[in-house]
């Protein structure tokens, strides 16, 4: 474990880091105190991300992964996104059945995190807790989507390096060549590639690249692997290192980090803007009575919101909304 200073949060203290990881998700009062207490100090974990469709053998892999820097005495936190209970509004699949045997090590920190309904294969409050387990000290991040399919973009906000899970004779790995995955791809895995058209995916992958990656600094591998059996499980650790190191020589990790930081940013500047302006509108007495109105049948949603438009918005922000304008020019 490192033993550097994180600012009154001791490293190696897994308990602490649940609760504030906790407080994040319950969206406390504390939560930007406890963030800007962090910033001062930030962590230096490096940060694996693994996406793919459902089924892909993500969670095998990144089991895999644990156990590897494990044993070259690396601290690891797993952070595994799944899908929400819709009646707890939980994650769904918190057991994680297949790192049971991480459980009792004081060096791997693992939790589940629940997507709460927000799209891209994450949680919208996944960027506080990764700078919260970056705080903690541990040494690597292994970032696990919830496999939702070709919306799994947003993982490349927040991880340093992207390792993309297919499996042959699926569809979904067909839809997520199509789908933009290979502008976020460092690496990609053909898992199960002992079934049928595994080859064929990894020539069909490795043309695409061919063609799509040219010049560019990090050649992206194609890696077979079956996980089950821990079969091309190192190879990709040891390409992951390889990237890494690329990387930082190149300073494209810093690069990278700043872009990620300022998106961070602009992700919380959106949600108070969005959340103050709610409240204030929801506030006014006219769009209470037209709130009335909607309940009892007496007017479409989509005529009240037209009508809040042009009689609500002027008189709180001082000034014609777009669509009042444009009616007036037409006039």
């Amino acid at each position: 474990m490192s033993g550097r200073d994180t600012g009154g949060f001791p490293p190696g203290d897994d308990l602490t880091l649940a609760r504030l990881i906790s407080l994040v998700e319950k969206d406390s009062a504390q939560v930007p105190e406890i963030m800007e207490s962090l910033s001062a100090q930030p962590g230096k974990a490096y940060r694996i991300g693994i996406t793919g469709p459902p089924g892909a053998g993500k969670s095998t892999l990144v089991n895999g992964l644990t156990t590897l820097l494990r044993e070259r005495g690396s601290s690891v936190a797993v952070l595994a996104v799944d899908p929400t209970s819709p009646f707890k509004g939980g994650a769904l699949l918190g057991d994680r059945v297949r790192m049971q045997k991480h459980y009792t090590d004081e060096g791997v920190f693992i939790r589940s995190l629940a997507t709460r309904g927000v799209k891209g294969g994450l949680t919208g409050t996944i960027g506080e807790i990764i700078d919260l387990v970056d705080a903690s000290g541990k040494d690597y991040i292994l970032l696990e989507t919830v496999g939702v399919g070709q919306g799994e973009l947003d993982i490349a906000g927040h991880v340093d390096t992207v390792v993309v899970v297919l499996v042959p004779g699926s569809g979904d790995s067909i839809q997520f060549m199509k789908a933009g995955i290979m502008e976020i791809a460092d690496i990609f895995v053909v898992n199960k590639s002992d079934l049928a058209g595994a080859d064929e995916l990894v020539n069909n992958l490795s043309v695409t690249i061919d063609l799509a990656k040219k010049g560019e600094p990090w050649q992206i591998p194609v890696l077979k692997c079956r996980a089950d059996v821990n079969e091309g499980t190192k190879e990709l650790l040891d390409q992951t290192l390889l990237h890494r190191r690329m990387l930082e020589s190149s300073g494209l990790l810093e690069k990278r980090r700043g872009r990620q930081r300022l998106q961070q940013f602009q992700v919380l500047l959106e949600q108070r803007i969005l959340e103050d302006i709610r409240a204030k509108i929801l506030a006014e007495d006219e769009v209470k009575k037209i709130g009335g109105k909607i309940e009892k049948g007496e007017i479409s949603p989509y005529a009240a919101l037209s009508r809040i438009i042009e009689t609500v918005l002027p008189s709180l922000f001082g000034k014609e909304t777009r669509n009042s304008s444009e009616k007036r020019s037409k006039k």
